[in-house]
């Protein structure tokens, strides 16, 4: 229930701050870097003042930002109030390298700017503008709370807090008339209402759900037959490796940058899809990591989480969670390229007709009837059964500004659940797909390698792909035709910006432990 003071998190928001523990802070980490333009200041300075203004001109169309968590008595659920002390001061950082900064030093500050977790009697998000980087660039590390905000969501946010013209005018920033937050007897009050109330919009929700299906049994049936092959991956454990264990209060943070083009190129070449594209190419990358390290990937059962957007369209631009999840086996074991596309296409094809998304989707509806001690079982149950998370969103094809200051890259960084060291997110922005890894500071201590590998695996679809397209052209017979003109020459073999990922790895360093 709603009340004009406060909101209920779902469910699937209240699990992510049951989930997160001191050394698996859950918030969501962006890092955009840009060319400062008009808001340089020389010698590598920006005008952090108009920023700010900016900032506060937009903060009206995200409220989420000045509201706190308040926790309802008893019942380890929360709901969101207006923050009456909202400075925001205290959530814009202002910080700088050593001029003319690199990249590697952004990445270790921005490796220990995530690990901090975020302050829960304050609204749950910091953004740090670091200035110093070279070629008059500067860049914003942004953190958002999970329980705010998935991937969708979070796109969105950038946009809203962004423009997609160079020319952008200084809004004036609105005032802000914080509402009262309620009383612990309200709360109280409140949840009963809620507990009582639950037959009632279960039945209403059991209502809404006969007039969407045209035939309930099926579609529960299946459902319920999608779960049953969720619960088989939650019942048996996946392969230890060397990237799994106890989180330490480190990490370290690496990413690289992908042609957008070639992605495309190759998911038409292989008649697949963009996600199947990448989860090829972390399946090649993972394999030779292993190897590298000393493992027989032939011996692993390794499982990957994917998560996939159940938005539906009327809940487009809000934010919050409407995610589901698929377990995608990764298949380590064989060498061939083309191989590693196959066996996941048929594999993310038989989770598409299993409904397995939907079925995660209906269990974590079913969740809002269910006391929060039995979520934080099930959000502590999930981590066992996967080694790694690597999740891919959708960004705007098109450049972004701030004031005036282009947007030259997005680099997404996922949070670790605990127990797994290594996070992989991908976001498609401008022409680029930009991959960020965030691991684990002591069980992933070569995190330049893996960044150096998917570059690698990646150059290896593409080539294994030209090799086999220019086999099957070489097989079709030439058109007999007395009067035909001797054929031209095949064109040279496509050439794909193979080095361009070189070029972006630099090798990872993270913080020194402090």
């Amino acid at each position: 229930m709603s009340n004009y003071k406060f909101e209920r998190l779902s469910a699937q928001d209240n699990s992510f701050l049951l989930a997160e523990t001191p050394h698996a802070p859950l918030h969501v980490t962006a890092v955009g870097i840009y060319d400062a333009g008009d808001l340089s200041t020389g010698e590598g300075g920006v005008d952090f003042r108009m920023i700010k203004r900016s900032l506060e001109a937009r903060l009206h169309r995200i409220p989420r930002y000045r509201q706190k968590l308040m926790w309802v008595p008893f019942e380890n659920r929360a709901v969101w109030v207006d923050d009456d002390h909202f400075n925001i001061d205290y959530h814009l950082r202002h910080s700088a390298l050593p001029h003319p900064g690199g990249l590697e030093q952004l990445k270790n500050l921005t490796a220990r700017i995530s690990t901090q977790p975020l302050d829960r009697a304050r609204p749950l998000w910091e953004m740090w503008i670091i200035e110093g980087l070279s070629e008059n660039r500067f860049a914003m590390v942004s953190k958002i709370h999970h329980c705010m905000i998935d991937g969708a969501s979070g796109s969105d946010v950038a946009q809203i807090l962004m423009s997609t013209s160079p020319e952008q005018a200084t809004e004036e920033p609105q005032p802000f008339l914080p509402r009262p937050a309620p009383s612990r007897r309200e709360l109280l009050i409140d949840a009963a209402i809620h507990q009582v109330s639950m037959p009632l919009r279960a039945l209403e929700s059991l209502s809404s759900y006969q007039q969407t299906a045209p035939d309930i049994a099926e579609d529960i049936g299946e459902k319920l037959g999608a779960l049953a092959g969720l619960a088989k991956w939650a019942v048996s454990s996946s392969s230890p490796t060397p990237i799994n264990g106890e989180l330490g209060p480190h990490r370290r943070i690496d990413w690289l940058a992908l042609p957008l083009a070639d992605v495309k190129t190759l998911r038409s070449t292989l008649k697949c899809s963009v996600n199947d594209v990448v989860l090829a190419t972390v399946t090649g990358a993972m394999r030779h990591y292993f190897l590298h390290r000393g493992v027989d990937p032939k011996a692993l059962d390794f499982r990957i989480s994917a998560p996939v957007n159940v938005r539906q369209k009327s809940e487009e631009g809000k934010l919050g969670n409407r995610v589901s999840t698929w377990i995608v086996p990764l298949p380590l074991a064989t060498s061939n390229p083309l191989e590693w596309v196959e066996r996941i296409r048929s594999e993310t094809a038989e989770l598409k007709e299993s409904h397995q998304a939907q079925a995660f989707d209906m269990l974590m509806s079913t969740a809002e009837y269910l006391p929060a001690s039995l979520l934080a079982l099930g959000a502590r149950a999930a981590e066992g059964p996967i080694n790694m998370i690597v999740t891919n969103v959708q960004g705007p094809p098109f450049p972004l500004y701030l004031l005036g200051a282009k947007l030259l890259e997005m680099n997404p960084i996922v949070p670790l659940l605990n127990g797994t060291g290594l996070g992989i997110a991908l976001f498609s922005y401008d022409g680029r797909l930009h991959i960020g890894l965030n691991a684990d500071y002591e069980l992933v201590p070569d995190l330049g390698i893996l960044t150096a590998l998917l570059a690698q695996s990646f150059m290896t679809l593409v080539d294994a792909a030209d090799a086999r397209e220019q086999h099957q052209q070489a097989k079709v017979p030439p058109a007999k035709s007395a009067t035909a003109k001797k054929a031209p020459a095949r064109p040279p073999k496509r050439k794909h910006s193979g080095k361009a990922p070189l070029q972006a790895v630099a090798r990872a360093s993270g913080p020194e432990p402090h």
